[in-house]
């Protein structure tokens, strides 16, 4: 068997090992699913009036507007189980297992990847159909919808590397927990809940440069039509570079584990 067909087989194998690993342990799934959702919930009929009269609307508008900031926290919660799960591999002795067998030693990574990918979005299409049912309208094409499902695909691929190479990095599985935590403040940290003009100079400045912002003024844009401007093209480049640096660290790191 050449050594491509080998990975592919043993990735297959590691694949199936994480999405039987999510339906025996379906209650951090459902966690992981249902934070986004009571985010959602909560601001639409809690703070939804009140927001949505700042952007010159009411909640019907603010629904719109809080969708995107919601799918890309959605990612990064599942984030937080990625890391988790990575942790235990590495701290239980099964990576070590693993090392003594005749398998591709890259199939142990993409199971954890793939599946985590696989896990997320469906999440997020779980919390499509929640903002779909309370009053999110998008205006978006058949081509705009599957431009905005290829940009949270990119987006949760590196996020996903992320979470794997912290869950590596991490001594043990309550530490994996933690270490992804900043990530779920990015969307609050940025436009995800309320425009960037309305912070503070500093916090705006932070706001406008980090990389949630063009990701979800992108989906915006290509949801509600929007204008995109260079964000599209910004929100690509930081997606592509997190996958690239956190691939390459996730990899050295499992090389010397």
């Amino acid at each position: 068997m050449s050594t491509v067909s080998l990975a592919v087989r043993d990735s297959s194998t590691m694949i199936r090992r994480q999405l039987k690993r999510l339906v025996r342990y379906p209650s951090m799934t459902v966690q992981l699913v249902a934070t986004p959702v009571i985010l959602l919930l909560l601001f639409v009929y809690v703070f939804g009036g009140t927001l949505g009269a700042g952007l010159g609307g009411g909640r019907d508008e603010y629904v719109d507007y809080v969708v995107p900031g919601i799918l890309l926290m959605a990612a990064a919660t599942a984030a937080t189980g990625t890391a988790v799960m990575v942790a235990s591999d590495m701290t239980e002795g099964i990576i070590a297992r693993f090392r003594t067998m005749r398998i591709s030693r890259s199939s142990v990574l993409t199971g954890h990847v793939v599946g985590s990918v696989i896990q997320q979005l469906l999440g997020m299409a779980v919390v499509i159909g929640v903002a779909l049912g309370i009053g999110f309208h998008p205006t978006a094409t058949a081509v705009e919808w599957l431009a905005a499902a290829g940009l949270l695909t990119l987006f949760v691929v590196a996020i996903t590397w992320l979470a794997v190479a912290l869950g590596m990095k991490s001594p043990t599985p309550e530490a994996a927990s933690n270490a992804p935590m900043p990530l779920i403040l990015l969307p609050f940290l940025g436009s995800g809940f309320v425009p960037t003009d309305s912070m503070p100079t500093a916090i705006r400045w932070f706001a406008e440069y980090q990389p949630f912002t063009p990701i979800m003024e992108t989906l915006r844009g290509l949801l509600l039509g929007t204008p995109i401007g260079n964000s599209g093209a910004i929100a690509a480049a930081w997606c592509a570079g997190i996958a690239v640096l956190s691939y390459l660290w996730a990899k050295n790191t499992f090389n010397k584990a």
